[in-house]
């Protein structure tokens, strides 16, 4: 989840709202015991379906859904039976569930970062002047006196006519790149998209352009308005284990060593160098900037533990009545924070991090989209993939696997739909579209937000780059338009204000929390399904038509979109 949802607010409502068609019979298989919830489902999509599953998702009983534990288990059973229940396919080549293969990595924090300035060693230390580590799986990484090589955002855009690697070979080099993307430092709206962080302003863009050009490793220079967070942030995320894919299982590059420098770090060895890190960073902001090759090498011994284990997504489809091959695709993470250990002086505090706005919302939204597909007289011409994928809360991985290894080929995906966190305080006049500007899948939303009589904005900080922070990201790299909304905050009730003052509290006191809990009392979800309503009501347009949405002219990622489309 990239965005905090606003919090709980008034009382439940039993709104609903019905597929355009008869229901259809549908595959009433019963459930394990483990998800039974004792409720009678609708073929509509209601707030009172909404609740029962969240309400069961969320449940102490589930552990936190902590992926590899037995909340991951239960969760998995559950949505595989209802997928069941509604009556649709093991999505997954005649299996309900695919294996995510995962790599844990923790680096020995005792690691240190050896640069040499005009023959004068200098040591930074793991977690205060900076954070490193390894994508290779590998247990020990060294790198041995690379040359250090400024090269401005580290970017290498056609479309934006900008090359921050032109005439420099960086192979075996270290590189040092800003944060965010160029026109951000200088608000110039001219480069790129202004303070709206673009793709090539995300840290993992970076390391992957970096690795593409055969660099050693990459280290990115922190800046908290640049980043949208703190050093703190960075050193945190940083530290103790990291997950990934193993190499063998994701295309994307990867260095050997990549990671973070503190600003004051960075500062002072461009100093040491005879260099002006704020006069760099103006420099890099202009067309035409040339990489800067600094008089100072780099040296490191990273040691990781390194252990491989593996988790699953749940993958359901509805398949086809003319066109099965091609597919719609509705998707959101079933995966969030498990328990913690108690804390011996605090024996009696909540260590079960329920995420029931983040993201048992979005799971249960994509089974009332199901169940209204699953129950239309006349069933769509395309098939609609249902996926609940895993490891989002560390890193986007279940998504990332299932782009390697999709049920239907990429370019036959005609869209995805990611619905993560879902509001869950009422209606509001408005849709905020985190990523705006990115597709014609916004044109049709905007069709039907005008028939609820609502309006489409950006999010509130486009320069945090919310767009590449949750699944869909992993879809739309890979060329596939995808649409993330959220809720708006400009409730009928209370307006603007109340929003916003929704928005601060659960930020501050349940996001990523063990009190963002279920409450039947103050939830109120007759605007979720309203929102549910406009997404189901953009694929089941798709899913009846020859449609194919494509990214507006400009947008990095209609290339891979484009090449993919003109395969014979």
């Amino acid at each position: 989840m990239q965005r905090l949802i606003p919090s709980l607010f008034a009382a439940l409502a039993l709104a609903a709202c019905q597929p355009d068609s008869e229901p259809a019979a549908s595959d009433t298989t019963a459930a394990p015991a483990a998800s039974d919830t004792g409720h009678a489902f609708e073929p509509a999509i209601t707030a009172g379906d909404l609740a029962a599953h969240v309400e069961r998702l969320a449940s102490d009983e589930f552990e936190g859904r902590g992926p590899g534990t037995a909340g991951e288990q239960k969760t998995v059973e559950y949505i595989k039976a209802q997928m069941q229940r509604i009556g649709l396919q093991p999505g997954n080549n005649g299996d309900w569930y695919q294996t995510v293969p995962m790599v844990e990595t923790t680096a020995d924090e005792s690691t240190v970062l050896r640069l040499t300035v005009d023959g004068q060693p200098r040591d930074l230390a793991f977690g205060d002047d900076m954070v490193i580590g390894t994508r290779t799986g590998k247990e020990e990484v060294k790198i041995a006196d690379s040359g250090l090589v400024f090269v401005g955002y580290g970017v290498d855009a056609p479309e934006q006519q900008w090359n921050d690697y032109a005439g420099v070979d960086v192979k075996g080099k270290t590189v040092l790149i800003l944060v965010n993307d160029p026109g951000f430092h200088a608000d110039d709206a001219s480069l790129f998209e202004g303070k709206r962080m673009t793709y090539y302003g995300r840290w993992t863009y970076k390391f992957e352009e970096a690795a593409r050009k055969g660099a050693a490793a990459a280290l990115v220079i922190h800046d908290t308005p640049g980043a949208s967070y703190g050093w703190d942030v960075v050193r945190n995320s940083w530290s103790g284990t990291q997950y990934d894919l193993p190499a063998s299982s994701d295309p994307a590059p990867r260095l050997p060593a990549q990671g973070w420098i503190s600003g004051e770090a960075a500062k002072s060895l461009f100093a040491d160098a005879g260099l002006d890190l704020d006069k760099l960073r103006a420099a890099a902001n202009k067309r035409g900037f040339k990489a800067v090759p600094l008089e100072a090498t780099a040296s490191l011994d990273l040691k990781s533990t390194i252990s491989e284990t593996s988790s699953r997504n749940v993958v359901g489809m509805l398949p086809g009545s003319a066109r099965p091959d091609e597919a719609v695709l509705y998707m959101a993470h079933w995966d969030h924070l498990g328990k913690h250990e108690p804390d011996p002086a605090k024996p009696d505090a909540d260590v079960i991090y329920n995420g029931a706005v983040d993201n048992a919302t979005g799971v249960a939204g994509v089974l009332e989209v199901a169940e209204a597909f699953a129950h239309q007289a006349q069933k769509p011409e395309r098939s609609v993939v249902f996926l609940a994928v895993t490891l989002e809360e560390s890193g986007l991985l279940g998504s990332q696997y299932y782009v390697a290894h999709p049920s239907v080929p990429l370019d036959k995906t005609v869209a995805v739909f990611n619905i993560d966190a879902m509001s869950v305080y009422g209606r509001s006049r408005d849709y905020t579209v985190v990523g705006m500007g990115s597709s014609e899948l916004e044109d049709m939303l905007k069709k039907v937000a005008d028939t609820q009589g609502r309006v489409l904005h950006e999010e509130a900080h486009p320069e945090a780059g919310g767009y590449f922070r949750s699944d869909h990201f992993n879809f739309a790299k890979a060329g596939v338009p995808a649409l993330y909304v959220d809720g708006g905050e400009d409730l009928l009730e209370g307006g603007k204000a109340a929003g916003e003052a929704a928005s601060r509290e659960y930020n501050e006191q349940r996001y990523h929390s063990p009190a963002d809990e279920y409450d039947a009392k103050t939830w109120k979800l007759d605007g979720t399904v309203e929102d549910l309503t406009a997404l189901y009501t953009i694929g089941q347009e798709l899913a009846g038509s020859e449609q194919w949405p494509s990214w507006y002219e400009g947008n990095p990622f209609k290339a891979a979109r484009d090449a993919a489309l003109a395969k014979p």
